[in-house]
C-alpha cells in the first residue's frame, strides 16, 4: 500500500486531521467487509462535501450495457456491475436547527479515524464547532459482524462540549442509490415493499434484469450518559427513504450513544417470505448480547484468521503494515 497521509503502524491504518480533498480516497482505505457485504467508510452523519457513497453485497451483480460504438468490436455488449446497495448506516444530527455536517462546520479539531486491522474495528473521532456557542465531540464504532454474516454494527457517541441542544436524530435507510460508474445513469434496482415499525425498519429490493433479492434492514437505541436506555424512536418516510427518529435535550458537559443494528439479507442464501422475521431475530439477539458483547465476539473471530494468516515482517513497519492491509481485504 503506497503510503501518503497515513501514519505507519504494524495493525493500524491511521488518519489524523480532516482534509476534505482525501475524503473519497479514505472512504476506500477505511472499507469493511466480512466476506457477505461491504461498506466503504463514508461518515454515518450527513456530509455534503464530496463523497463516494457504496454498500456492496457479496454475489449480487448487474449486467449494465455497455457503452461504445460500432469501431469498439471485441467488446462485450455488458459488463458486470456489482451495484450499490440501500444504505442502513445513515444517523443524520441536528442540534437546535444547525447539522452536524463537517463539511459545514466552522473548526474542526482533533479529527482522527483508524482501521484497526487485528480486530476488525473501524473508530473516528472528531470535535465540531457548529456555531460561536455549540461545540460537540464525536466517538464513532463500526463493524461488520465475523460471527453474524448479515449484521452491521456503530455505536456513535455525542457530547457537548460546550453549549446545551436539543438533539434531532434520524437514524434511516435509503433506497436512493446509484452507481457511479453506470453507463447509461440506469437504476438499478427496483423497490419492492417497505416496513417501518418500532422494532425495525426494512426495505425490500431486487435488482434489475437480474433479479437478485435483498432485504435492507436497521434499528436504532439510544442511551443517555449513565448507559440508560430512552426508549423506542418515532417512525417517518419519504419514499424510500425510511427513518427511525427521536428527540433528546443535552446539556453541555454530557454525552448520549446511539447503537445501530442494521445490515443486508440476502436472497441467494434466504427465502423471501422470511425476509421480516430473520432481521427481527438479527435485531433482537444483538440487542440482547449489547455492543460490548458483539465486538467481543466480532474481534476473537478475527484473532482467529490471524491466528491462520498473518505474516511477520521484522524491521519495517511500513511493509508489515502494507501486507496485513492486504490480507485484511
Amino acid at each position: 500500500m503506497k503510503n501518503t497521509y497515513f501514519k505507519i503502524d504494524p495493525w493500524k491504518i491511521i488518519e489524523k486531521d480532516f482534509d476534505p480533498a482525501k475524503v473519497k480516497a479514505s472512504e476506500s482505505i477505511f472499507s469493511l467487509g466480512n466476506g457477505a457485504m461491504g461498506q466503504r467508510g463514508n461518515f454515518e452523519e450527513q456530509y455534503t462535501g464530496e463523497s463516494f457513497q457504496g454498500s456492496y453485497i457479496g454475489g449480487i451483480y448487474y449486467p449494465d450495457k455497455t457503452k461504445v460504438g460500432w469501431w469498439k468490436n471485441g467488446y462485450p455488449e455488458y459488463f458486470a456491475k456489482v451495484p450499490n446497495a440501500p444504505s442502513w448506516i445513515g444517523i443524520h444530527i441536528l442540534m437546535g436547527d444547525l447539522p452536524l455536517d463537517l463539511n459545514k462546520c466552522l473548526e474542526i479539531k482533533n479529527f482522527r479515524r483508524e482501521l484497526d486491522m487485528k480486530t476488525g474495528i473501524y473508530t473516528r473521532s472528531f470535535e465540531a464547532q457548529l456555531s460561536k456557542y455549540n461545540r460537540v465531540g464525536v466517538k464513532v464504532k463500526r463493524f461488520l459482524s465475523m460471527e453474524e454474516s448479515a449484521l452491521g454494527i456503530i455505536h456513535y457517541e455525542l457530547k457537548a462540549l460546550r453549549g446545551s441542544s436539543e438533539l434531532s436524530i434520524d437514524s434511516f435507510i435509503d433506497g436512493h442509490v446509484k452507481n457511479q460508474d453506470s453507463n447509461w445513469n440506469d437504476t438499478f434496482w427496483a423497490h419492492k415493499n417497505k416496513i417501518n415499525s418500532e422494532k425495525i425498519i426494512l426495505l425490500h429490493s431486487q435488482t434489475l434484469k437480474t433479479e437478485f433479492d435483498v432485504a435492507t434492514y436497521a434499528y436504532t437505541q439510544l442511551f443517555d450518559h449513565e448507559g440508560k436506555s430512552l426508549g423506542n424512536f418515532s417512525n417517518s418516510e419519504k419514499d424510500y427513504r425510511i427513518s427511525q427518529n427521536k428527540k433528546y435535550f443535552l446539556n453541555e458537559g454530557t454525552d448520549c450513544t446511539i447503537v445501530k443494528f442494521g445490515g443486508h439479507i440476502n436472497g441467494m442464501n434466504h427465502d423471501v417470505s422470511d425476509f421480516e422475521n430473520i432481521a427481527n431475530r438479527l435485531v433482537k439477539e444483538a440487542s440482547e448480547k449489547g455492543f460490548d458483547e458483539l465486538e467481543k465476539k466480532h474481534s476473537e473471530a478475527w484473532a482467529s484468521i490471524w491466528d491462520q494468516s498473518d505474516i511477520q515482517i521484522d524491521g519495517n513497519d511500513k511493509a508489515q503494515q502494507g501486507i496485513r492491509f492486504n490480507i485484511f481485504n
